[in-house]
């Protein structure tokens, strides 16, 4: 049985013997895991491939009600805050390509500032809001906005908390549907870590309504791969977050590049901002933003499987190699070609990436970019549970006020 599929206990208790840092810090009671402030986020993250396969199985429970309810529709928006709206992004490019509809992915801010002007065109719309905790101002405020100046748009509420505002307070609206995830995505650290790559895999089913054995078999892909990453790789992403870096750039092209937004925000909160943090296209660096990589700057590369994705990007690898530019790089992808490592670059290879494809596969890239935060975090000597000490900012965000468009 594929560690996937085991109960927590069991894959903590295979991790241990898998990797020794992990041993390390699960040998230590549960209470001193929670003063030293990783009980948490440790789990959390681990928890991602078994938790991939519980959302499957949920999302296709409600393959009958989704499918009447995305019928006919000529537009659809993916609406979240912070992480919520990258998850939305992620999925974007995938949805729009099989559905053959005008997608975006739109923050709940610029909804709450700009109306239906921030809309895609085209109606009947689809509107879904993505959250971890359902009870930020944006989510909320967002789609009662929505549902004030926009009749022809339906909403779908995907959270991990059925106590949260979105999933109780439009639960008798005739225009809005609310999915639940399993209770374990709703993670308790400050930072959404599982929560986010679940949000991602139930908004990806949207695409696949009509074809709920192909989306099961991309989850099952998608546990074992990322499986194999934490149980090889954790320890190895442990090490490099020992190396002397104060800034880390992410690359990513297509829906990689919104995974390296996610990875970027995690690191930038997980190390409360000591860490700088910028996320680019491979293509884009050039335009100015390479200046950014100083000695001091960890390069994170997510790779695509595309070949003439990979052909950009490796060209522009080897321009930093050829300029000096940065510490050191991480390349996470499948089949990495050895001209790109340099003597003290890592490599995370993937076995099974080229099989998925990028659209489906940027919830592994992004659980490296998790792990790297997480040690980072612990090398600052922060609490990956709650790594902001003083208080800028909170698991959900405090409540603000809300004004009328027309005030």
């Amino acid at each position: 049985m594929s560690v996937s599929y085991l109960p927590q206990a069991d894959w903590l208790q295979a991790l241990c013997k898998s990797q020794p840092i992990a041993a390390e810090m699960l040998a230590r009671s549960p209470e001193e895991q929670r003063r030293l402030g990783y009980f948490h986020t440790l789990r959390e993250i681990c928890q991602q491939p078994s938790t991939w396969i519980r959302t499957s199985e949920l999302m296709r429970q409600s393959a009958p009600a989704l499918s009447r309810f995305i019928e006919g529709i000529s537009s659809l928006t993916l609406s979240g805050s912070g992480s919520s709206d990258y998850a939305g992004d992620c999925a974007r490019m995938v949805l729009q390509k099989e559905l053959a509809i005008n997608t975006r992915a739109i923050p709940g801010g610029t909804l709450l500032t700009h109306g239906s002007a921030a809309l895609p065109i085209g109606r009947p719309g689809l509107m879904v809001s993505l959250a971890r905790s359902g009870d930020s101002p944006e989510s909320v405020g967002a789609l009662a906005l929505m549902l004030k100046l926009e009749p022809n748009i339906r909403h779908l509420v995907l959270t991990c908390n059925r106590q949260g505002k979105l999933a109780t307070a439009f639960q008798n609206h005739p225009k809005v549907t609310a999915i639940t995830l399993d209770e374990l995505t709703n993670d308790k650290s400050l930072v959404m870590t599982s929560s986010f790559t679940n949000l991602v895999l139930a908004a990806r089913f949207l695409g696949l309504v009509g074809h709920p054995e192909r989306y099961q078999e991309i989850c099952e892909r998608l546990s074992r791969i990322a499986s194999e990453l934490i149980y090889e790789h954790f320890g190895t992403l442990a090490e490099v977050a020992k190396a002397p870096f104060r800034r880390v750039l992410f690359l990513g092209s297509g829906s990689h590049f919104a995974g390296a937004r996610e990875a970027a925000l995690k690191m930038l909160e997980m190390t409360a901002g000591r860490v700088s943090t910028m996320c680019e296209t491979y293509l884009g660096l050039r335009h100015g933003p390479m200046s950014y990589v100083h000695q001091d700057t960890l390069v994170m590369c997510f790779l695509s499987s595309d070949p003439t994705l990979r052909a950009y990007e490796s060209d522009l690898l080897r321009e930093l190699d050829q300029k000096g530019l940065g510490l050191l790089k991480i390349i996470v992808g499948e089949d990495i070609p050895g001209r790109l490592i340099r003597s003290n670059d890592v490599a995370i290879e993937c076995q099974g990436l080229s099989r998925l494809g990028d659209e489906d596969s940027t919830v592994i890239s992004v659980i490296a970019g998790q792990l790297l935060a997480f040690f980072s975090c612990l090398g600052e000597g922060l609490r990956p549970d709650s790594p902001s000490e003083d208080g800028v900012i909170s698991r959900v965000v405090q409540t603000f006020t809300l004004y009328s468009p027309n005030s």
